[in-house]
């Protein structure tokens, strides 16, 4: 069931909308937050959360961009060049504090996104204490305290980016020093390989896999 929800926060916008999905019929599950692309949310994402609530969890898409969509990569760019970070996190511990007391949920709360949202993904679990699992796919942020981290984390990226490289990847991994060590799977792909509305990039082997590995990962840290 899709439901357009308002949130209240401490940023300096006061509230931050979203599309939240719950799982069929009346039970209780975990939710996870899902960060979307320097799109906005546009179907794409929104089928995404559809899947994550048919997989069983509260699923809630906070809108980043305040109601603007792009609809080229140059328009995306220009969104994604004007959006304040710290602000964005904000608003994001807005939406982990919701659905912890959201009364479909069991109280535990994951977060992950892509591309852009994968980066703040990976800033959200610094700044943001007692996240079930967090998993970012293909998205770096800038320089963080990695020390901060204590959630597990499981990340996705394309070999084949020159964007989101590996590399990067490897260097966060090396930093995060929780335990397990932070999972990081790379596929024989490119950029935004979970994607499939860009036929240029989706790679369906590589996102059946990470999707498979992310519901499992994240599933058994909040079942």
């Amino acid at each position: 069931m899709t439901q357009r929800v308002t949130i209240p926060t401490q940023a300096q916008t006061g509230t931050v909308e979203g599309v939240l999905e719950l799982p069929p019929g009346d039970s209780t599950g975990p939710a996870v937050v899902i960060l979307h692309e320097w799109w906005g949310i546009n179907e794409q994402i929104g089928v995404t959360a559809k899947r994550w609530a048919e997989e069983g969890f509260v699923a809630l898409v906070p809108d980043l961009f305040h109601g603007k969509i792009a609809k080229t990569s140059e328009e995306a760019g220009a969104l994604m060049k004007g959006l304040d970070f710290t602000k964005a996190v904000e608003e994001i511990a807005a939406c982990v504090a919701f659905l912890r007391s959201h009364p479909r949920a069991t109280g535990k709360v994951s977060v992950t996104g892509y591309c852009m949202g994968g980066a703040l993904a990976f800033a959200t679990v610094v700044h943001v204490r007692g996240l079930a699992a967090v998993v970012p796919f293909y998205g770096l942020p800038g320089e963080l305290d990695w020390s901060k981290v204590d959630a597990p984390i499981q990340a996705h990226f394309a070999q084949h980016d020159d964007w989101a490289t590996v590399a990067g990847a490897q260097r966060i991994k090396d930093a995060v020093t929780t335990q397990p060590p932070m999972e990081l799977h790379v596929y024989d792909a490119q950029h935004a390989f979970c994607n499939e509305r860009r036929a240029e990039v989706y790679n369906a082997d590589a996102a059946n896999q990470a999707w498979g590995r992310a519901v499992a990962f994240v599933r058994a840290r909040t079942s």
